[in-house]
């Protein structure tokens, strides 16, 4: 049985910060900075970001270490409170909503995903349903049947049966990945979920994420340093450096030798492939 998500939106906002229903998440002029101590000046700053996504899209965030993008990510996921500006999912600003509530609409895929005992991997995604759950209750029949299907989603149900500590990185991933689809969420959020794979797993990954963002409607956003994964997977790229979201837009736009020479601090081609997606490949000095 496929997961049936619903849509209805939690009543722990005021009705004036609601959008438009084609907006899933709008970033609205978004600071922060942060400091050690609050009498010196920030040790980084986010400067003012603005962007949206739509259910079923994929926004790929790039940009060199320390450009701002794991901020970013957190301050989507309701981590980080902003300094300014708000961020609003289905027309609800994420900051006022309870972290259950949160948790049952925002599921967030880390670059490491720490085990605290020894799990097999249907354990291990049934906790993505603990959001849903109530208290002193065991999950329920329909909470194992949705892990199990975001399992198949993802082709990993036949590791179900597996220890986390005795899986691959790219399954790994996978079973990760399924957890959060456990979640049921309407946003999902990944930080850099290709790191440490090969080139088939990350590959396996990315087709995943897209064919369950299309087939569920998620809105994905993806922090990331693959520069032609994102070109080839994500429908917007929100480039960034030292703190500044420089552009957004679809990849062929963001994607200009010129531009991500400034950015990366290397020389660059860049050229346009017959299905309109950009590739990018390092020049040696030389």
């Amino acid at each position: 049985m496929s997961p049936s998500r619903s849509s209805t939106v939690p009543r722990t906002a005021p009705e004036s910060t609601r959008l438009g229903t084609e907006i899933r998440l709008a970033v609205e002029q978004v600071s922060y900075a942060y400091s050690a101590n609050p009498s010196q000046a920030p040790l980084f700053t986010l400067e003012t970001t603005s962007f949206q996504a739509r259910p079923g899209e994929i926004v790929a965030i790039l940009g060199p270490n320390a450009s701002g993008k794991s901020t970013l990510l957190q301050l989507i996921a309701g981590v980080l409170n902003p300094l300014s500006g708000r961020i609003l999912l289905n027309g609800f600003v994420i900051h006022s909503l309870t972290p259950r509530t949160r948790a049952q609409r925002i599921a967030m895929v880390q670059q490491e995903s720490r085990l605290l005992f020894p799990a097999r991997v249907w354990e291990f995604v049934l906790q993505g349903r603990h959001a849903h759950g109530r208290s002193l209750r065991f999950e329920s029949s329909n909470d194992v049947q949705i892990a199990q299907d975001a399992l198949m989603q993802v082709g990993a149900a036949h590791l179900s049966d597996r220890l986390m500590d005795q899986i691959s990185g790219g399954e790994k991933q996978r079973v990760i990945l399924a957890r959060a689809i456990a979640q049921q969420p309407l946003l999902l959020l990944l930080d850099e979920p290709t790191l440490h794979l090969d080139i088939a797993a990350q590959v396996g990954l990315l087709d995943a994420l897209r064919r369950l963002a299309a087939r569920y409607r998620y809105t994905v956003i993806v922090v990331t340093h693959e520069l032609n994964l994102a070109a080839e997977y994500a429908d917007q790229i929100l480039l960034m450096q030292s703190g500044r979201c420089l552009r957004v837009g679809p990849p062929a736009a963001i994607y200009q030798r010129e531009l991500l020479e400034q950015v990366f601090q290397v020389p660059l081609k860049v050229e346009m492939r017959g299905h309109g997606r950009p590739r990018v490949t390092i020049l040696a000095d030389s």
